[in-house]
């Protein structure tokens, strides 16, 4: 990483997002990463109007549809947070779905959604077209380090003390799978932009 942290509100790190991603010719893949607290989806919803507004498809793909079966990811429990960080995501279907219909050779067609996690029921999504310039940004936790193609990465790290702090009511038992995620990962490390995000309203980012 080169450079040191700006403090930036959450309308500005849109647009730089925005920027960064509509910056190159082509289909874009970009991966923006965070524990819920730091809003990723909503940010890349945010990106994704931005770039539509300056005439390029976008969509933002949220990674928690395309969650693994119920009898598979919750087969160690409900609440194992070593499964939760290396078994819950369908990372095939990512790959397959959403992220090689927008490289090289890809058809554009792009799946919104899979895996309806309240019914445990795929959904009756139809596939997205994209065109040749356009931009998929695929929002979640826990994306890096998986071997996702992507040309960008986002990570939005939030610090274990204000990550208890501000998870949702019931989502606390996470907080060990994001911390050995930070800890064995380092998805900061070599991300493109990284985003502290131990305030998601008073963020500060730094570039590659």
């Amino acid at each position: 990483m080169a450079g040191g942290f700006r403090p930036v509100d959450r309308p500005g790190l849109a647009a730089h997002l925005a920027g960064r991603a509509g910056s190159p010719a082509g289909r874009v893949r970009v991966l923006v990463d965070g524990a819920p607290p730091a809003a990723p989806l909503e940010l890349a919803r945010a990106a994704a109007d931005l770039l539509r507004a300056r005439g390029r498809d976008a969509l933002a793909v949220h990674a928690d549809d395309f969650l693994r079966p119920a009898s598979v990811r919750l087969e160690q429990g409900r609440h194992d947070p070593d499964m939760f960080l290396d078994g819950w995501l369908d990372e095939p279907a990512l790959r397959r779905e959403v992220l090689a219909p927008m490289g090289p050779g890809g058809s554009g067609l792009v799946l919104p959604r899979l895996r309806d996690l309240a019914r445990d029921r795929a959904f009756r999504d139809e596939p997205v077209p994209l065109g040749p310039d356009g931009v998929v940004l695929l929002a979640g936790g826990r994306l890096l380090g998986r071997g996702l193609a992507a040309e960008l990465t986002v990570h939005l790290r939030v610090g274990g003390a204000a990550l208890r702090r501000l998870l949702p009511a019931g989502e606390e038992w996470t907080a060990p799978a994001y911390a050995r995620y930070e800890r064995e990962g380092d998805p900061g490390g070599y991300a493109d932009v990284l985003v502290m995000a131990d305030h998601p309203d008073r963020p500060a980012l730094r570039d590659a």
